[in-house]
């Protein structure tokens, strides 16, 4: 037996109710209604999506216009990395000291340290010295954390080191290699902001690599194992 109410509407009521709201789709009827009248309702947008990349970005997902030396045409880059710009704060507070030195400390080491007397041209030439290795000393703290960068594609994982100022070390691995991908977090640090070390084994005689004190560790082991096609493993 067929329901009157959804077969033949001759009946002026029933047909009243097929031109309204029809009772057998309820609730489901008002809001199509409702979706197809209101044209400002707010719709979702991706996150992440291709997310610019400033001077000091340290996580970036799907980043644009960035390229590497051996990336190939189709290649796409879904993730940029670098260490957290926390890991600088010791270096930073260090350098901040040296600058300080020759104006807060000098002066008082020398009032209570007996020394012969001096010219006043050897404390000029050792100020100048001091702060131009100071100098030094930040601009190879800057670019050691500025040029070690973790990229990973949809084909794979690169680790560009930079280990002196006119050497690098360039090591990659294939997405198809990958045999297991876990991170580590340890220290007060690391769990206020978040960072971790992400260790990646590979297959055969091809190097293992290690992220470094990198943003979003377990984002960052998530994207690699989907991009790669390894299961998670129940704890």
């Amino acid at each position: 037996m067929t329901s009157p109410d959804v077969i033949g509407a001759s009946h002026p009521e029933r047909a009243k109710r097929v031109e309204g709201s029809p009772p057998y789709l309820g609730r489901r009827w008002r809001l199509l209604r409702v979706a197809r009248n209101d044209k400002t309702m707010p719709t979702k947008k991706p996150i992440h999506d291709h997310a610019a990349l400033g001077p000091l970005t340290c996580f970036a997902v799907n980043p644009k216009g960035i390229r590497f030396e051996t990336q190939e045409a189709k290649e796409n880059v879904v993730l940029f990395l670098r260490q957290h710009l926390v890991v600088n704060v010791g270096w930073i507070a260090l350098i901040a000291l040296m600058v300080l030195a020759p104006t807060l400390f000098f002066p008082f080491f020398l009032r209570y340290t007996p020394m012969p007397q001096l010219p006043i041209g050897y404390f000029v030439v050792g100020t100048v010295f001091w702060y131009v290795a100071t100098f030094g000393f930040a601009l190879a703290n800057f670019l050691y954390w500025f040029f070690n960068i973790y990229i990973v594609t949809n084909e794979r994982i690169v680790d560009i080191d930079f280990l002196y100022l006119l050497y690098k070390q360039f090591s990659q691995a294939e997405l198809t290699r990958i045999q297991d991908i876990t991170y580590t977090t340890g220290g007060i640090f690391a769990a206020l902001f978040n960072y971790g070390n992400v260790y990646i084994q590979t297959a055969g005689e091809l190097p293992n690599l290690e992220f470094e004190k990198v943003p979003h560790p377990e984002q960052v082991v998530e994207t690699i194992r989907t991009l790669a096609g390894l299961e998670k493993k129940p704890v």
